[in-house]
């Protein structure tokens, strides 16, 4: 009996929160009979964030998250492949309008939840339209928010019907772009310090971010200090072969080590003209990004 009484207390049992249900339904039945493979990719972050200090003294916040959505966007436009879905029956489905997944922390009550936040062509919006859409899914009411409103009511449909209405989503592109519209995801545990990471399979393409942080590395045969990045790529090789990968890496990279000014010359232009009135001393160093 004394040993009986003593193994009682090893150990407790608890409910799997209803509020995680959504996450391991993402993990078990989307992310199901995919073949993750990964790519690492170290990328130089040192041009975004000196552009980043650059708009933040005037005023305009932005985060590394808005910079990587975009530019992992920009570069599904070039290869469809990372937006392509598996059906049944040997089929596929390529999603022509790009939407950026993303997963975001909220607190529900005292329970830490995780949502999957969603931004609509964010190939096309501003970076400072992107880090209002992203503040939006940090801060405001979840009523105010569709894509997390919609996540937070499913959770609480019956076990079958939720499982139900996924299993149809994997089989009906229409049914699919409602509930599970992204056509990349990305998760990012920067904040905390993490080098790298590998996130679940739940779509082609998913990525994972490490933290910016400074390393020392080689350029033209010189030891420099840059603030770099680790990127990781999760992709589903039953959709898309090593070489074809590692080219949407490589676009992605271009992007975010300096090739993106040229899809943010608007709105650097907008802002350029307005410091000018306004005299702002940092006038040269925007127009030198």
């Amino acid at each position: 009996m004394g040993d009986e009484k003593k193994n009682d207390k090893s150990f407790h049992f608890s409910k799997l929160p209803r509020l995680r249900w959504n996450i391991l339904d993402m993990i078990n039945i989307v992310g199901a009979g995919s073949v993750p493979t990964y790519f690492f990719l170290d990328i130089d972050m040192t041009w975004a964030e000196e552009l980043r200090a650059t708009l933040a003294k005037n005023g305009i916040r932005v985060t590394a998250t808005a910079f990587l959505l975009k530019a992992i966007a920009i570069a599904q436009r070039a290869h469809p492949d990372t937006r392509t879905a598996m059906l049944p029956f040997g089929r596929t489905v390529v999603f022509n309008n790009i939407v950026a997944g993303f997963t975001v922390e909220r607190f529900i009550g005292s329970q830490p939840t995780l949502f999957f936040g969603a931004i609509e062509e964010p190939d096309t919006k501003s970076i400072a339209d992107i880090s209002e859409e992203l503040r939006a899914h940090a801060e405001a009411d979840l009523e105010n928010v569709w894509h997390m409103k919609l996540q937070h009511r499913f959770t609480w449909m019956p076990w079958f019907l939720r499982r139900l209405i996924l299993w149809v989503g994997l089989r009906n592109p229409g049914v699919r772009l409602k509930c599970l519209g992204a056509t990349f995801g990305l998760s990012s545990l920067g904040k905390f310090g993490l080098q790298a990471m590998i996130p679940p399979c739940v779509s082609t393409s998913t990525f994972g971010v490490g933290t910016i942080e400074k390393r020392p590395v080689v350029r033209d045969g010189q030891i420099e200090v840059r603030k770099m990045m680790t990127l990781t790529l999760n992709f589903d090789h039953r959709i898309i072969d090593g070489a074809p990968a590692a080219r949407f890496m490589a676009d992605v990279q271009k992007l975010l080590e300096g090739g993106l000014e040229k899809y943010l010359q608007e709105e650097l232009h907008e802002l350029a003209a307005r410091m000018k009135e306004s005299g702002n001393p940092n006038l040269a160093a925007l127009e030198a990004n």
